[in-house]
């Protein structure tokens, strides 16, 4: 079965950087797109980032320059380097992708605060 596992997430202040990774399993991990999304306490889950099976790459207006988005189709991991992180960049950090569905992760929690 389809399984996406995140991992990364923590406290940071303002400025500092983290990396998030997503861990997939059960499908063809290399002819699928990525993405992350995020959702902020009382908010809406939001697009952050895709990666397409080519490597081509999408952001958001809110992290675009800030964060970036890579693949290792050999780990079956995606990752996300976030730099340069604002407070209202706090949210639970998701991994996503669509194969005959939409399949998420279980979240991981960046906290920016100082």
């Amino acid at each position: 079965q389809v399984q996406l596992v995140e991992s990364g997430g923590g406290l940071v202040q303002p400025g500092g950087s983290l990396r998030l990774s997503c861990a997939a399993s059960g499908f063809t991990f290399s002819s699928y797109t990525m993405s992350w999304f995020r959702q902020a306490p009382g908010k809406e889950r939001e697009f952050v980032a895709r990666i397409t099976s080519s490597s081509s790459t999408n952001y958001a207006d809110s992290v675009k320059g800030r964060f970036t988005i890579s693949r290792d189709n050999a780990k079956n991991t995606v990752y996300l380097q976030m730099n340069s992180l604002k407070p209202e960049d706090t949210a639970v950090y998701y991994c996503n992708t669509v194969l005959y569905r939409a399949y998420w992760g279980q979240g991981t929690q960046v906290t920016v605060s100082s």
